[in-house]
């Protein structure tokens, strides 16, 4: 290689003019061809939309009807039985009753009269000390029979008092009773008579 000498002025221009003229032909293919296929090779824009909610004028269905349970009848409660009772007496009674009671013995046939106590000469029970602190109440129903001199022969307890202590004073003192004896085609004869005796608390 030689220093000192100096280019060629045409060789200059030729290769500043080549490379302009490939710089010129580089900007336009970018411009007229490269530009058009780069922009194609890119993908469409995405459209959306935003879709209104279809509403439908139908009704809902009605919600089926509720099963049908067979339901037992209600048991059959029979009414309770009301007994409505007398008054109290006011104290411990003695009390006659006539109304023959089915436990009771059978009348001899042909009494036509019931004996009748002589209330005078019949002393009350008197209430067991244990019984009336215990705080013991009833009411006792005894079968006298009743001789033909109006003395009882025999006593039975037709009902009970619900005290064995009751009962048995109620028995003592009401057999010692006197009676006009019943009769029978109007002469005396033995036949049984019902007393009823209650014990009640003391006020």
């Amino acid at each position: 290689m030689e220093f000192g000498k100096r280019q060629d002025p045409k060789r200059r221009v030729i290769g500043i003019t080549g490379v302009v003229i490939f710089h010129i032909l580089l900007v336009y293919g970018l411009v007229n061809g490269l530009a058009r296929k780069a922009i194609e090779l890119l993908p469409p824009p995405i459209e959306t939309k935003i879709l209104d909610e279809v509403k439908t004028d139908e009704e809902p269905p009605p919600p089926p009807p509720p099963p049908k349970l067979d339901v037992p009848p209600p048991p059959f409660i029979p009414p309770p039985e009301i007994s409505i009772a007398s008054a109290p007496a006011p104290k411990n009674a003695i009390t006659s009753s006539t109304k023959p009671a089915p436990p009771a013995p059978p009348k001899p046939a042909g009494v036509s009269k019931a004996p009748v106590v002589k209330a005078k000469l019949c002393r009350e029970p008197d209430y067991p000390a244990v019984s009336e602190r215990l705080g013991e109440t009833g009411t006792v129903l005894l079968q006298l029979l009743v001789d033909v001199d109006g003395k009882v022969s025999d006593s039975k307890i037709q009902a009970s008092s619900g005290f064995e202590r009751l009962d048995k004073a109620a028995q003592q003192a009401l057999s010692r009773c006197k009676f006009e004896p019943g009769t029978v085609n109007g002469a005396p004869a033995p036949a049984w008579a019902q007393l009823k005796y209650t014990f009640r608390k003391q006020k």
